[in-house]
């Protein structure tokens, strides 16, 4: 069993192509990464409003959309189009996930998942960077 932690993407970006772990400048993101590579996972992986399923080397263009403005179906698609690129590189039944990532990433990850946590979960933001900084130091 894999370990594979997902961090939800963020507003504030970088203005230029880069690494996927560099394009995202917020301190709420940099916390969750700092706190991903922390718990030493097999991967972690980014949940991309654009581009779905993200591995942190991975060189991506800023973008500006999020998933607070996907209707109903936009939010299934995404949800589906990402676990095919997750299908790829888990296993969806032996794995366990670990969700970074607020609930509009999760909600329809979640069902096809057997091993799953959410660390923060009902948390606002304030409360999960206090918890974040608590955790890393």
């Amino acid at each position: 069993m894999n370990t594979i932690i997902l961090i939800g993407c963020v507003k504030k970006k970088r203005d230029f192509r880069t690494k996927a772990e560099n394009l995202y400048i917020s301190d709420f993101f940099k916390k969750n990464l700092a706190y991903a590579k922390s718990l030493k996972p097999d991967l972690v992986l980014i949940l991309s409003a654009k581009y779905g399923l993200v591995t942190l080397d991975q060189e991506i263009d800023p973008y500006d959309l999020t998933l607070k403005n996907f209707s109903k179906g936009e939010l299934i698609n995404w949800s589906a189009d990402t676990l095919q690129q997750l299908q790829k590189v888990a296993d969806l039944n032996n794995d366990r996930f670990v969700f970074l990532a607020g609930d509009k990433y999760r909600k329809y990850l979640i069902p096809k998942l057997k091993n799953y946590e959410i660390p923060f979960k009902g948390l606002g933001i304030g409360k999960q960077l206090q918890q974040l900084k608590n955790k890393i130091g």
